[in-house]
């Protein structure tokens, strides 16, 4: 069964079917990339149609247009081998049955896109803090499209949804990426987004400094509440004004737009806190919007790098401002301070007396000193013992103090002048001190005996 499906637009409203088992629930919106539906598949699931204005005549190899449409639909699929939370999932392309008009199934992003959220009842512009979260977003996604070589081409306010369910930004509508060069080209005439098209842009090119470019314009209005060359009316003229602006006229001064655009509804406090924007995000800003390719960003990769080099080095220091380094900042300073807490618990269980190192090192030599002089002495004291020990007698004698003292009188052989000592008449300790040293015994001195005469003298 086939799906009809009534496109509603100003300029024709031809029936024409998608492809079966997709069903149309009503126009978005219609712009000069062409047109994108409401769709429905598989019962519940709701999806988002980009169908393209160019038609393929013939699906083979022979047709240009759906040689180009092919090849760029292959670089799609690579967007989604690798999921991103800030690009919308491509689910299918194909060519409708009816008109031979390509088209792009999306995932159905439900909630606002940023053209929206500056309107009413919104502020006219966004936080710092919001814009640093969308910057590093939407980097995000140029990065990880870039990588596979997939240029969007058509990056502009509404074509970024805020997912009310996830909280994040994502890039929508990659229309522009699958267009020829003559096709694009032909597109731009009839763009109703010339504001945010780069110089290059209006001549058919379409680089990754283009995405770039529209990346930078998007910031900007988000902070400066407009976008640097505002289309007046959609008249020729006008859109030539803008053109040649982008082209010649230098940007205009994005704090001044933002000082003017500030909301009534917040405090003097806040908008004084609000006009201090980071120079590092003014000079990311600046650096996008230079009118050749080449002075900018090379791709999405350097510009994810670069926000994330000065997110790091100087988001630290406004508390006000979101970002992942400060989150990781602040959960490093409390693992240090648990470990400090830590250490000090160990040191209280240890001691609670703290002695300067000088003082350690005197104590710790007294008390070797000590060790060493108390060693001597116990040293010494047994060396006297020793002594003391061989000089002691173990088994007495008496020297008979009427043995002859003249050696020419006395033989050194004879033994009768020495006698036996009896150890009653030593008058040896009791048994308590028989372990005490027995006293040396010292020779009496001989005293000559006056011989007695029996005469007269």
């Amino acid at each position: 069964m086939n799906i009809v499906i009534i496109q509603k637009t100003t300029k024709m409203g031809r029936v024409f079917t998608i492809a079966e088992g997709l069903e149309n629930l009503g126009a978005l919106r219609s712009g000069g990339q062409g047109s994108v539906y409401k769709g429905r598949r598989m019962g519940p699931i709701i999806t988002a149609v980009k169908i393209l204005p160019t038609p393929i005549h013939s699906e083979s190899e022979d047709d240009k247009n759906y040689r180009n449409f092919r090849n760029e639909v292959e670089k799609l699929k690579k967007v989604n081998e690798i999921p991103n939370p800030n690009v919308v999932k491509i689910l299918s392309s194909g060519i409708t049955e009816s008109g031979s008009l390509p088209y792009i199934e999306m995932d159905f992003i439900e909630g606002p896109d940023l053209e929206d959220l500056l309107k009413a009842p919104h502020e006219a512009i966004f936080t710092i803090k919001e814009v640093i979260k969308l910057a590093e977003q939407l980097a995000s996604a140029l990065a990880h499209c870039h990588r596979v070589g997939v240029k969007h081409g058509d990056i502009k306010s509404n074509n970024v949804k805020f997912n009310i369910h996830s909280g994040n930004y994502v890039l929508l509508d990659f229309g522009l990426s699958v267009m020829s060069e003559e096709q694009r080209r032909s597109s731009m005439r009839n763009a109703g987004a010339i504001e945010f098209m780069a110089p290059e842009q209006h001549e058919g090119q379409m680089l990754f400094q283009t995405d770039i470019y529209s990346y930078g314009i998007v910031l900007y209005e988000l902070l400066a509440g407009q976008v640097p060359f505002p289309l007046q009316d959609n008249g020729e003229k006008a859109r030539n004004s803008v053109m040649i602006a982008q082209l010649e006229t230098p940007v205009p001064d994005i704090l001044e737009l933002r000082k003017k655009h500030l909301p009534e509804s917040w405090t003097a406090n806040q908008q004084e806190r609000e006009m201090q924007v980071p120079a590092w995000l003014l000079n990311l800003i600046a650096n996008c919007l230079e009118k050749l390719p080449e002075n900018r960003y090379s791709n999405g990769t350097e510009l994810q790098e670069n926000i994330l080099v000065n997110s790091i080095s100087h988001g630290l220091d406004d508390p006000s401002v979101y970002n992942v380094a400060l989150l990781k900042a602040e959960n490093e300073k409390l693992q240090t301070q648990l470990y400090r807490y830590h250490q000090q618990e160990i040191n209280a269980k240890r001691t609670s007396v703290k002695v300067p190192k000088t003082i350690f090192g005197l104590l710790i030599f007294l008390l070797l000193s000590g060790f060493t002089l108390g060693g001597y002495v116990i040293y010494k004291k047994k060396l006297s013992n020793l002594f003391a020990a061989k000089n002691t007698v173990t088994n007495p004698v008496v020297i008979d103090s009427t043995a002859k003292t003249n050696p020419s009188e006395t033989n050194q052989s004879d033994t009768s002048a020495v006698k036996p000592v009896n150890q009653q008449s030593l008058n040896f300790p009791d048994n308590d001190s028989v372990n005490k040293p027995t006293p040396i015994i010292k020779k009496k001195p001989h005293k000559k005996k006056k011989k007695k005469f029996l005469g007269i003298f």
